[in-house]
């Protein structure tokens, strides 16, 4: 396969392959960071008992990657990039540490308070000038034709790399002794990754991913530029039909499966769980996590070869019909069978219409819009989620069992696909 061929071309380049080695442990980390998070925040007895806790610690766990994202480029143009994923990835494995400490100094039954979620606020701020760093560095280090393959595979290998890194961290989290130990178990080991990162970016040389000239612009003058330039950027989404409409329905398919993702923890926790399970229901969480695991896996297969065939529009249709199949049925019955059938279907979904939302975006968006297309892509994809948990925190049940609920969800993904089915633009509109 020639993807495969270019990718053997790119491990020749010494500092591709550092570049990578470095991608690949800093997002296992990440990964692993997550999962412990959750295993925190979701499923310790004395945490995420209610809808409204579950809603804020989902959007902490979100809140960073809306907003820090569009803004870290501000400061990349400044700071010499290596340095970056030096000193963030040793800011992040010191901050995890803390958290552990705290994990393991605090007495079970008794709440971490307010400073747990701060510290994990700036945590996972942090990863986000990591992510930004290693895409802006890569020009510098791969040029030509094999830049699109790079950009291709180091993301999506990147998001491997940290479910591998979630798959771990949860069952560090399913194998480690209750208590606090269970609590800590990933975040330290995670600390331990972030640590070895931060010494593998000593092997590229301090200047090697720019900038060549940092910025000098004043930051605030920086911030309001490119507060323009996303302003600018929406308003050619909108003008130009497709990229945008996208968006739009990528933004709300976000909504409504982060509220599936909302009352998914609390089925598990509180309602699937047997009474005797000490994990708080985190191995009824995982089996569903793995089935949405192997929806994505096929929507990885599928899109290319189905949504082709359809064309990426009509994909995106297919997708929304597997939501309102998988809201449906858990109108009309909850268990962990149909939550897993569920959980498949929505990760097919779910994937699969960001597959094709990304290939429409890249191909109907002129260069000169892209990465601010992109940029405003991060924002909505994300806001969609935080948004799903506010909502959940007063609409659903303690217990996460609403089938009135299910069946809204279900309808709602059904008034989107016949929206953007009948009035969504079928070719670009041409802009000056």
């Amino acid at each position: 396969m020639r993807v495969l061929a270019e990718l053997r071309t790119l491990l020749r380049i010494r500092d591709f392959r550092r570049l990578f080695a470095i991608r690949v442990v800093s997002q296992s980390a990440d990964g692993m960071f997550q999962a412990g998070l959750a295993t925190l925040f979701f499923f310790s007895p004395e945490r995420a008992s209610s809808a409204g806790q579950v809603a804020i610690a989902f959007a902490v766990l979100l809140a960073p990657f809306t907003i820090v994202g569009p803004w870290a480029g501000v400061f990349l143009d400044r700071w010499r990039r290596r340095q970056v994923l030096l000193v963030a990835n040793l800011l992040r494995a010191a901050l995890s540490l803390v958290i552990g400490g705290l994990m393991l100094a605090t007495p079970v039954g008794e709440d971490l308070g307010v400073g747990i979620y701060v510290l994990a606020l700036v945590n996972l701020s942090l990863n986000r000038f990591l992510l930004s760093a290693l895409s802006a560095g890569l020009p510098r280090i791969v040029e030509g034709p094999l830049l699109l393959t790079a950009n291709s595979l180091l993301p999506t290998l990147g998001a491997v790399s940290a479910g591998v890194g979630a798959g771990l961290g949860l069952l560090l989290g399913l194998v480690a002794p209750s208590g606090r130990v269970k609590d800590a178990a990933a975040v330290v080991v995670a600390a331990l990754l972030m640590a070895g990162a931060s010494a593998l970016a000593l092997r590229l040389a301090k200047d090697r991913l720019g900038p060549e000239e940092p910025d000098r612009t004043p930051v605030r003058e920086a911030f309001g530029v490119m507060a323009r330039d996303l302003l600018a950027g929406a308003r050619y989404l909108v003008r130009r039909g497709t990229p945008g409409q996208a968006l739009v329905v990528m933004s709300l398919h976000r909504f409504l499966f982060g509220m599936t993702m909302v009352y998914g923890i609390l089925l598990a926790k509180n309602y699937l769980a047997p009474p005797s399970d000490s994990s708080g229901g985190l191995a009824v969480f995982a089996q569903v996590g793995a089935a949405t695991g192997l929806g994505f896996a096929a929507a990885v297969v599928l899109s290319p070869t189905v949504g082709a065939r359809l064309g990426q529009r009509r994909w995106i249709l297919v997708c929304l019909g597997l939501g309102a199949f998988a809201q449906g049925a858990l109108a009309v019955h909850v268990s962990l069978p149909m939550m897993l059938v569920a959980g498949a279907a929505l990760g097919l979904s779910s994937q699969g219409a960001k597959i094709a939302v990304d290939t429409i975006v890249q191909r109907d968006t002129a260069d000169d819009f892209r990465g601010r297309a992109f940029a405003l892509y991060d924002v909505l994809y994300n806001t969609g989620l935080v948004g799903a948990a506010a909502l959940a925190a007063v609409a659903l049940p303690d217990d996460g069992y609403s089938r009135p609920l299910y069946a809204v969800l279900a309808v709602t993904y059904v008034v989107v696909a016949s929206v953007y089915g009948l009035r969504g633009a079928r070719a670009p509109r041409p802009t000056p």
